[in-house]
């Protein structure tokens, strides 16, 4: 039994203790859960024939789950979520940001994607206006910015390329 991989065959801990009982698991290198599991073990064994308990599951849906739903939905390249980073992320503004433009119109009919427009209008004001204010955050942004200040330039005039070249 303790060198059977098939689950129909004990559980995991029964196999766990055959191994170390048999001396294919050494004692200090037993699982991390093993102790635990002896401990306190589970009130029902955790068979593959137990059967299911017949429970009814109740939603745990949050009212920002069907926001975040719609944010994903449209935007599926929203970039990395540093874990280090205790700032917002992009989601969270979202869901702020969308709530607020939704209590402002109050009870009036208005629609999820026109109250979604908004409030991505509002980010993407915010990251440009953020953008422009702070341009010392990343090349990315340096550059961006390098770009779109010359496409607004216009090209000089009078100068010709062989002028450039010439001694």
């Amino acid at each position: 039994m303790a060198g059977s991989r098939l689950e129909k065959i004990g559980t995991i801990f029964s196999r766990t203790t055959g191994l170390i009982q048999s001396k294919a698991l050494n004692w200090n290198d037993r699982p991390i859960w093993y102790d635990i599991y002896a401990k306190f073990p589970p009130k029902d064994e955790p068979r593959f024939d137990r059967p299911v308990a017949n429970i009814q599951l109740r939603n745990i849906f949050y009212p920002e789950d069907k926001i975040r739903a719609i944010f994903h939905r449209n935007n599926k390249q929203i970039g990395l979520v540093s874990l280090e980073n205790r700032s917002p992320t992009l989601t969270q503004k979202f869901i702020e940001i969308y709530t607020k433009v939704k209590e402002q119109y109050g009870d009036e009919s208005v629609s999820e994607e026109q109250l979604y427009k908004e409030a991505i209008d509002i980010i993407n004001r915010d990251r440009y206006n953020k953008a422009v204010e702070e341009p010392e955050e990343g090349e990315a942004v340096k550059l961006s910015l390098a770009f779109k200040e010359a496409q607004n330039k216009q090209k000089p005039t009078g100068i010709s390329v062989k002028d450039l070249f010439q001694e």
